[in-house]
């Protein structure tokens, strides 16, 4: 359908229910896991998954010359006009300009023109006729009302573009000259409410970074960083604020928090989709938990400072451990982990690759590179050191049960794997049948302390270990744990040291055995 459509997009739902009234020429009822949202006191009746399924149908009906259907629908999506919020009301638009339904466009415009959605929202999203009849419309509307009405300055609207301009770059040091230039601050250009919805996550990490702009602060139509960041359902840019000051349970002006605007957003098939063991976790999951969970708990703590005065055993050695923990992680938990460390920047500092830091190491711990003096290097490690700390403290903080059953697999599975490959090949059996039986376990704990709770929003990559099974395929759903660290992945004594401990006998193990 993707292929033969010149716009839009049409889920399978929809093409059901689109190829039904062919053959029927009645709608069946649209199903509730993709028209409905997952807000516990939405009636479904103009929520942005109800519109966007519809509009997926009329991007088909149009297409493929239904106008029939495509009557039905235009009447249908012109009700969700007067009932949907502003914000909602702009895909209509979009699909109303591709399919010429001149009714719904100027429907639409009539319903945008009086809102308060800003010029720069609009430009964004729509055609640029659309645009210029949207603003003849409010210009002739404000002149009625108040001709007195002072105009925009536009060498200060002029000035704010160009900053907006510079972060769409990528461009966080042309947007620094841009403001000593001229009497506009970030805060005034509103610029973190422009890159937490336009930007990269690295360009809002750059920007928070600056310190000149308030997290917390609100635009003209009383919208914070995070209730425009939640629309766009981004879950690096939700912790980033979160971490960084934002106030989950600030309302918008009518109300609504940013966990309700989420929920609003999302359907409960994205919502309750069970993800496999190594998949990432769905993002509206992942976005919905993370801000149920800052709403019932305190700020995180600040950062402990590490110690410069630790000895290079001590550093050595919390640094190994820190590795093996947060690479189990990636491996258990890939969407979570991705979000903690790339937070955390910690994939911005070199992975811990024993003493030696040379490129293309096996990881020997008796090489020492001659050209980096002791105190480079402990800058350097103790630099890593702090990134992988402030991962598992993030991970702790925004994923407490994914963490758990990290802890629980670590201190009960891991010290089994030592001893996989010794003994006659029963006893080896034994044992991996015993390390499945174990990591099943700690998935029935997981799920238990889940339903306990009643939180279902993380249904995570975390939460499928693989099942138990017997005979030949023990060793295969054994070997799920260690793929990452075969002998193709020279990166150093944390890696041989995980293959060494994960039982995998490849000559980088062996080496780093015998030298250690």
């Amino acid at each position: 359908m993707s292929d033969l459509l010149p716009f839009g997009h049409v889920g399978y739902e929809a093409f059901l229910v689109f190829l039904s009234f062919v053959y029927t020429a009645k709608v069946r009822d649209f199903p509730v896991e993709v028209s409905s949202c997952v807000h516990n006191v939405c009636g479904h009746e103009a929520c942005r998954p109800a519109i966007e399924f519809s509009l997926e149908l009329m991007c088909a009906s149009s297409v493929f010359g239904m106008p029939d259907l495509v009557s039905i629908l235009q009447r249908q999506l012109i009700d969700f006009v007067v009932k949907a919020l502003a914000d909602d009301v702009i895909p209509i638009l979009v699909v109303a300009f591709h399919c010429q339904l001149s009714q719904l466009i100027d429907q639409c415009i009539e319903r945008v023109a009086h809102s308060d959605l800003d010029s720069i929202s609009l430009e964004k999203a729509l055609p640029d006729e659309v645009v210029e009849k949207i603003k003849i419309l409010r210009r002739n509307s404000q002149h009625c009302c108040d001709p007195n009405m002072p105009a925009v300055d536009p060498l200060r609207e002029k000035r704010i573009r160009r900053i907006h301009k510079a972060l769409d770059s990528d461009d966080v040091e042309l947007m620094k000259l841009l403001l000593t230039e001229s009497d506009v601050t970030l805060d005034e250009a509103n610029a973190l409410h422009y890159a937490a919805a336009y930007c990269d996550p690295k360009v809002v990490a750059e920007v928070l970074g600056l310190g000149l702009a308030d997290v917390n602060l609100r635009d003209s139509r009383g919208y914070t960083v995070l209730h425009i960041a939640v629309k766009r359902k981004e879950p690096s840019i939700i912790i980033l604020l979160l971490s960084n000051g934002a106030r989950a349970s600030e309302p918008t002006l009518e109300g609504e928090s940013a966990v309700s605007i989420c929920r609003r957003l999302t359907r409960p098939k994205d919502y309750h989709t069970k993800t496999e063991q190594g998949q990432e976790a769905n993002k509206d999951q992942i976005c919905i938990d993370v801000l149920e969970r800052e709403m019932k708990r305190n700020p995180m703590a600040g950062e402990a400072s590490i110690s410069s005065q630790i000895t290079p055993n001590d550093l050595h050695m919390r640094l190994l451990k820190l590795e093996n923990r947060v690479a189990f992680a990636r491996l258990l938990f890939p969407a979570e982990a991705k979000l903690a460390m790339a937070i955390s920047q910690a994939d911005t500092t070199p992975e811990f690759a024993g003493i030696s830091s040379l490129k293309g190491s096996s990881g020997n711990l008796m090489e020492v590179d001659l050209n980096e003096t002791p105190t480079v290097q402990n800058k350097r490690l103790l630099s890593r050191l702090e990134s992988l700390v402030k991962t598992v403290s993030m991970g702790r903080h925004y994923f407490p049960h994914c963490s758990e059953v990290l802890d629980k697999f670590l201190q009960v599975d891991l010290p089994d794997l030592c001893v996989l490959e010794t003994g006659t090949t029963d006893e080896q059996k034994i044992k991996r049948q015993r390390f499945l039986e174990l990591k099943e376990e700690v998935q029935k704990a997981f799920d238990k302390d889940k339903a306990d709770k009643n939180l279902s929003g993380l249904s995570s990559s975390s939460s499928s270990l693989p099942p138990k099974k017997v005979g030949r395929k023990s060793k295969v759903e054994y070997e799920w744990i260690s793929k990452a660290f075969g002998p193709k992945r020279k990166t150093g004594i944390s890696n041989a040291y995980l293959a060494y401990k994960t039982g995998i006998c490849c000559e980088n193990a062996k080496r780093t055995r015998t030298d250690g």
